[in-house]
């Protein structure tokens, strides 16, 4: 399911921020700059990364451009977890040129790839872009009853080397 889970996220309608009205808890939660791993860290006496997926795949052609014209990345997905409770939903595409030149990368696990990226000393970030998703088409109704959630997305760089993320924000986590 990873890949069709792939699909629906780069047919998301995403939007700048400044196109939509959101109340000060959601953008409280979707815009920040800063890692969401520590921001989760410091609301949790226990943080867990769920891996649910890591697997080489044909980058989608809509994202190629994006991610300096790579042909092939691992596609990633984790939730992650405060006190067992599922929090967010997050899906990196990591071109192979990426993990080839920052080694780390590549054998993350069930470490979070926000811990590793925000302590990179060159590390960059593109623009923010928003989207509402029906948890249901993420595999996610077992952890969100409810359907309708917002996720972002933003491509970083590293030292060149570009990498895409996306989260989808469970409504629980804006109770933290």
């Amino acid at each position: 399911m990873p890949i069709q889970t792939a699909d629906y996220l780069l047919q998301a309608h995403w939007q700048a921020p400044a196109q939509l009205h959101l109340a000060p808890n959601l953008s409280s939660w979707l815009l920040e700059t800063d890692s969401l791993t520590a921001r989760l860290k410091s609301k949790s006496s226990l943080f867990q990364v769920q891996l649910l997926s890591e697997a080489e795949y044909a980058l989608p052609s809509r994202l190629q451009r994006e991610l300096a014209d790579a042909k092939r990345a691992v596609l990633r997905e984790v939730i992650l977890r405060c006190d067992q409770q599922a929090m967010i939903y997050a899906q990196s595409w990591l071109p192979l040129t990426t993990l080839q030149a920052i080694a780390p990368l590549a054998v993350l696990g069930e470490q979070p790839l926000g811990e590793f990226i925000f302590r990179h000393p060159a590390l960059q970030r593109g623009p923010i872009e928003l989207a509402r998703l029906d948890s249901r088409r993420l595999g996610l109704h077992h952890e969100c009853p409810q359907a309708d959630i917002w996720a972002r997305r933003s491509i970083f760089v590293l030292d060149q080397h570009p990498l895409q993320v996306v989260e989808a924000f469970l409504p629980q986590v804006y109770q933290l």
